[in-house]
């Protein structure tokens, strides 16, 4: 446990450099986000390109789960399931969400074949901006599918078994 603290430690000192150099969002904010601490089990020279990374990795899941409402195709059960609950106005949010994480999909590809310290930084706080106003977005999307659940979620019996 010790050593995962000092590792911890390690990392947000070697962060705090990084912040002051680029003016990142503080760590705490961004770990609490982002789990930017698993970048503590990594040994890199490049720890900007590791936090990049981790946010990408949120980004991405996020992306095609959005994906997968919006565009249903052989899905699981648990996405239509979703879909049933959600009006209009969430799709809209959600298409919103769709176009934003797909910017920073793009953004992403940029980075990964031509890395820049400067870019990965920019990429680091624009992001991080563009989530802290998503999420607000996003919440509110799974709070009306929550609230809707009971009541348009139909347990029929009905399904196929063979």
């Amino acid at each position: 446990m010790a050593e995962k603290e000092s590792d911890l430690k390690k990392l947000k000192e070697n962060y705090k450099k990084i912040q002051d150099a680029h003016h990142l969002p503080n760590f705490d904010k961004l770990n609490a986000d982002f789990a930017i601490e698993k970048a503590a089990e990594i040994e890199t020279d490049f720890l900007i390109r590791e936090i990049a990374r981790i946010m990408a990795e949120k980004f991405s899941n996020y992306l095609r789960l959005v994906e997968l409402i919006l565009n249903p195709a052989n899905s699981q059960m648990f996405i239509f399931s979703l879909i049933k609950t959600m009006g209009e106005e969430e799709k809209k949010k959600l298409s919103e969400i769709y176009k934003e994480l797909a910017k920073i999909e793009l953004n992403l590809i940029e980075l990964d074949v031509d890395f820049s310290e400067k870019k990965e930084a920019e990429f680091i706080n624009n992001s991080y901006k563009t989530w802290m106003n998503m999420k607000k977005d996003f919440l509110g999307v799974i709070e009306k599918i929550k609230s809707n659940w009971d009541n348009k979620h139909e347990n029929n019996n009905k399904g196929y078994f063979g």
